[in-house]
């Protein structure tokens, strides 16, 4: 086994062109409650969406939402059979807004937390977890934990949401995925899951590139070896993709060009075939012609969108 998709283990060389982190389905819920945009749950419309990545050259895609906060299991597995396009899971937690306070999540000590991530990756990911506890689950497993640090999660003391993450990423050697909201959160992070043991390249920080203004910040997380996932392309309300480029170019520049992810964090708002602005198309058709533009080698967009994620992407215990 090398990478875990819905639809059991390929070999890194199977991967091919990724997007690393998107959101296909999202139940509608306490994240829609909070934003209408975080409802995503039309299987035609999804398969739609997949269709149009397909014809520029899509073949796989990360799903970041983890159980138990809108994560629809049975409709990304049903997707990835129909559309022929590889699909990776999420099991993890994600933002503390995204449950409600009755939630299971918040009662589960760090032993129970992990137990559940690691039957997610190793026996089946569990069904309907937004409402009940853990209990019935179906064959096909996840394929990376995401976990999410905000403010809310910033001054925890016990860690223990973080901790059986760590565990359950040591125990099956799944890759890390982290949201962050600020890029000192992402040194945070990572520093901690360093300290639990994680080796670097099992880390990927997301959303390092909301703001711009900490280069420094994405460096020393590079010097780790730590993957960094650039997925605000597309997003204006946080900058242009010319800006966005401008970015890229000196991480590849730098000689960062080996640990850079792309995606594009989709939302409703964002999806074409739900009437939202860009499509998952945008990446290929309008945002690597840009980079392109800004003297960005085909060599090191191939990195960034094949190579990269094949590697990032990879389980780590399986190659030991």
């Amino acid at each position: 086994m090398a990478i875990q998709t819905v639809l059991g283990p390929i070999e890194q060389e199977e991967l091919g062109f990724c997007h690393s982190h998107e959101h296909l389905f999202l139940a509608d819920g306490i994240p829609a409650l909070l934003n209408p945009a975080l409802r995503i749950d039309d299987l035609e419309r999804t398969m739609q969406e997949l269709r149009m990545y397909k014809q520029v050259g899509g073949r796989s895609i990360v799903d970041a939402q983890p159980l138990g906060c809108g994560r629809m299991e049975m409709q990304l597995v049903e997707a990835a059979a129909r559309t022929d396009i590889h699909i990776l899971a999420s099991t993890g937690f994600h933002k503390l807004a995204f449950y409600p306070s009755d939630h299971w999540i918040y009662r589960y000590d760090e032993a129970a937390l992990a137990d559940i991530f690691v039957h997610e990756l190793t026996v089946g990911m569990y069904t309907g977890t937004d409402r009940e506890e853990p209990g019935s689950f179906i064959d096909e497993k996840a394929g990376l934990i995401k976990t999410a640090i905000d403010e809310e999660r910033a001054g925890d003391r016990d860690k223990r949401w973080f901790r059986a993450a760590a565990r359950a990423a040591l125990e099956t050697g799944a890759p890390l995925m982290c949201h962050t909201e600020l890029c000192e959160q992402g040194v945070q992070l990572a520093a901690y899951y360093r300290n639990q043991g994680i080796p670097a390249n099992q880390i990927i920080i997301c959303h390092l590139d909301r703001k711009l203004d900490r280069l420094d910040i994405h460096k020393q997380l590079a010097e780790q070896g730590i993957y960094l996932e650039y997925d605000t392309i597309g997003r204006f309300k946080y900058h242009s993709d010319e800006e966005e480029a401008v970015l890229i170019k000196e991480m590849v520049d730098s000689g960062y060009e080996d640990l850079i992810l792309l995606g594009l964090d989709s939302t409703r708002q964002r999806l074409r075939s739900y009437g939202g602005d860009i499509g998952l198309d945008h990446l290929s058709v309008r945002f690597l012609p840009l980079l392109r533009k800004f003297g960005i080698s085909d060599s090191a967009i191939h990195k960034m969108m094949i190579d990269n994620p094949a590697q990032a992407f990879d389980n780590k215990r399986q190659r030991k």
